[in-house]
């Protein structure tokens, strides 16, 4: 997104990438669609991004949602949106929109080298290429090098040393990541199940998102969308029966018969789905003390989180005190910085695309402003 705005103004840009291929991850990104951005109110958008960040809050106020799919739509890809206001390529695709925007990105004149390696960042850059070492100087020097997990589609955290006489770094923690869990045998028959229609609480976190439980704990967008409240140590609540209040559950909760096993209750008269009674069973018991309690603020206890590597986003990175309002480093004029590397953190849902779009074109605007 930097080279796109610099070369549009006429400058000499270079993309060293360090991989065979560019935009690796951003093709990982599509394999399920290409969630490109979310189309819902600005005030509403930016709330996924608290705390959020000034510098964050300029680049998405300008090139928010709307200005993502118009620029989608001018590499002649056509949008649509889905019933959560997820907004996706029609082809489902991420590929023919790489290709695109790889074609208009060679006529304005970008050159591109594959396996370009950065290990070295002073007066000069410094690369491990296939031709052999090779040093740089360039008027600007724009790094987008990610944040710390998917390390083997290009981002490892590797940079944070390189970079630390210019910059100061918070340190990297999973986010976008699945919950481990040590299952009772009785969970087996419940794995690969989505759980539906339920409120995941964590801390300040909320989602009305939905979760598979898998053998390794549980996974999806409902629980990406607490990761925050849980790296703060925050407990999982789960609310099994949201749009039921408590009053009319207190009332239903009644007409448990003395008898009747908590299993055939929960189904007779609440038509509770076998998996959430599952849910039921693993972290309150089968005789609950407190079973309204137990459906709409079950503890899930235990749960830690995946592995960072296994995350799909990182929180951490380059703080904004070190970086001007255009993301320059102040400790190093004509130095700037990037995407995921940069210290913010958001949910899945377009917000991640959304974000790195942005601040890439705040660093190419910053670059244009350094150069003239």
């Amino acid at each position: 997104m930097a080279a796109e705005v610099i070369s549009a103004a006429g400058h000499s840009v270079m993309v060293a990438e360090a991989k065979p291929s560019p935009a690796r991850k951003f093709l990982m990104a599509g394999k399920s669609g290409l969630n490109l951005t979310k189309n819902e109110p600005m005030e509403r958008f930016l709330k996924a991004y608290e705390p959020l960040h000034p510098t964050v809050s300029a680049a998405l106020q300008a090139f928010g949602p709307q200005e993502a799919m118009a620029w989608a739509e001018g590499l002649g890809q056509e949008m649509f949106t889905g019933s959560s206001g997820r907004v996706f390529p029609k082809v489902m695709k991420a590929s023919p929109l790489l290709r695109a925007w790889l074609a208009r990105l060679e006529t304005q004149g970008v050159t591109l080298w594959r396996n370009w390696r950065m290990v070295g960042l002073g007066e000069s850059v410094a690369f491990e290429t296939p031709g052999g070492p090779v040093n740089m100087q360039a008027k600007t020097v724009i790094l987008a090098l990610g944040g710390a997990s998917w390390a083997r589609l290009g981002s490892n955290g590797d940079w944070v040393e390189m970079l630390a006489p210019y910059v100061e770094s918070a340190p990297f923690a999973p986010s976008n990541v699945g919950l481990l869990m040590d299952w009772t045998p009785h969970m087996a028959a419940h794995f690969g199940r989505p759980v539906k229609g339920v409120k995941l609480t964590a801390g300040t976190y909320e989602s009305r998102g939905e979760f598979v439980i898998s053998a390794r704990g549980l996974e999806g967008g409902g629980i990406y969308a607490v990761t925050r409240g849980l790296r703060e140590g925050a407990m999982l609540h789960l609310d099994l029966l949201p749009d039921w209040e408590p009053e009319k559950l207190k009332q239903a909760l009644i007409q448990r018969k003395s008898k009747e096993t908590l299993t055939k209750f929960l189904k007779r008269v609440l038509r509770l789905a076998p998996e959430k009674t599952a849910l039921v069973m693993e972290f309150a018991g089968p005789r609950p003390d407190d079973l309204l309690r137990s459906l709409k603020a079950l503890e899930i206890k235990g749960a830690g989180l995946r592995p960072m590597d296994e995350a799909i986003s990182t929180a951490g990175g380059a703080r904004f005190e070190s970086l001007t309002n255009r993301l320059e480093a102040r400790r190093k004029p004509g130095l700037f910085l990037a995407g995921e590397m940069l210290d913010w953190d958001a949910p899945t849902g377009g917000y991640l695309l959304t974000a790195c779009l942005a601040t890439g074109r705040l660093a190419g605007e910053g670059a244009l402003t350094r150069l003239s």
